[in-house]
């Protein structure tokens, strides 16, 4: 069970999911509405978060960069979009070592699978269970102008099928268009490691609603509930 509130911008809202459970605080380096920086980080007491993980969200950048972040802004995770890029993450996993969480972040179309997406797609995830570079992968929507942060979901149906098949043992987190009304859903369908939400929590891009956090994490805790005991 792990859950990540991702696209937060100010340590209020980060505190506030910490409180309601959440394992993971997402910060978005990449430009965004909910775009930080790594100095605006620094000047913040992030240890007060005490052991949730501090995840950076970067697209295509270098590893020198990104590198920069993570210390300047302590970060304790990356989470990467962007195409796959293997020697990127062997250039961090030299800098930090197993320490930080590494998240590589695949893209489920919103307009729809064509074979060669679909081919594409379990491509990736076969490559990345045999790679095992990185600790989870992550499986967001992609539009023709976002690479994230869409706010709009998948065919979580469709998708079991190719992620039970391709992924392996990867730990799968699911994001993209989740909240408290659907998280659940997508939990029940697709037995995950993890799930991300950042738009789905908001009271406008940016700012969290508490009321919408807490029922998200619960949501996602009763849901993780009703098979983890099995495993």
């Amino acid at each position: 069970m792990w859950v990540k509130i991702c696209g937060t911008t100010t340590l209020e809202d980060a505190q506030l999911a910490v409180e309601a459970g959440a394992d993971a605080i997402g910060f978005v380096f990449a430009p965004s509405p909910r775009r930080v920086t790594a100095s605006q980080l620094a000047a913040l007491p992030l240890e007060s978060l005490g052991p949730a993980r501090r995840v950076g969200v970067f697209v295509s950048q270098k590893a020198e960069e990104i590198a920069y972040d993570v210390r300047a802004a302590q970060l304790t995770g990356v989470q990467l979009h962007g195409e796959l890029d293997f020697s990127l993450i062997q250039q961090l996993r030299r800098e930090f070592g197993d320490d930080l969480l590494v998240i590589q972040t695949l893209h489920w179309p919103a307009e729809g699978f064509t074979p060669e997406t679909e081919r594409r797609l379990r491509g990736d995830l076969l490559a990345m269970a045999q790679y095992g570079g990185a600790n989870a992968v992550l499986v967001d929507t992609r539009t023709a102008t976002a690479s994230g942060g869409t706010g709009r979901t998948w065919d979580w149906e469709h998708a079991r099928e190719i992620l039970s098949g391709a992924a392996g043992k990867l730990r799968l987190i699911v994001a993209g268009g989740l909240n408290a009304a659907n998280v659940a859903v997508a939990i029940r369908t697709l037995h995950p490691w993890g799930v991300d939400v950042a738009s789905g929590v908001e009271a406008a891009p940016g700012k969290k609603d508490p009321d919408r956090v807490r029922a998200f994490v619960l949501e996602a805790h009763k849901a993780f509930a009703e098979f983890e005991p099995r495993w």
